[in-house]
């Protein structure tokens, strides 16, 4: 059985290259991990991904990035695959984004930066359980 995708976006690697590694500890091989240092990156990967066959399963999103923030790239991602669990870390996301987010693109879930690792492996675990992967 092919893996499912966890993409994390952040326009910091730093951030990426944490995101990564936490994953990694709690899911071990179970997922494969990809990274975007942009939204326009994320939707490219996102469609190429998709376009494969892969299945994506979640996205977690910076909001604060150059070009397209994450409120508007997570709604667009949800037009293009609305079954992807959704979450958004941010250290600045402004709370009328996260309400978009939340109405427009299903965000499961929103978590400040520096986020909680266990806290976050604990919101994937359980969209992923609501959508029954």
């Amino acid at each position: 059985m092919e893996k499912g995708v966890l993409i994390c976006v952040d326009d910091e690697i730093i951030v990426l290259t944490a995101l990564k590694d936490q994953l990694r500890r709690a899911f071990g091989s179970d997922f494969h991990i990809d990274v975007a240092e942009s939204a326009e990156e994320a939707l490219e990967l996102l469609d190429e991904l998709g376009d494969e066959g892969h299945k994506l399963l979640v996205i977690v999103s910076d909001w604060q990035m150059p070009g397209m923030k994450g409120d508007e790239f997570l709604i667009k991602a949800h037009q293009r695959f609305p079954s992807v669990v959704k979450i958004m870390l941010s250290g600045q996301a402004e709370s009328e984004a996260v309400d978009r987010a939340r109405r427009d693109a299903a965000l499961h879930d929103f978590m400040a930066k520096p986020w909680n690792a266990e806290a976050l492996v604990e919101s994937i675990k359980q969209g992923l359980k609501e959508r029954g992967v």
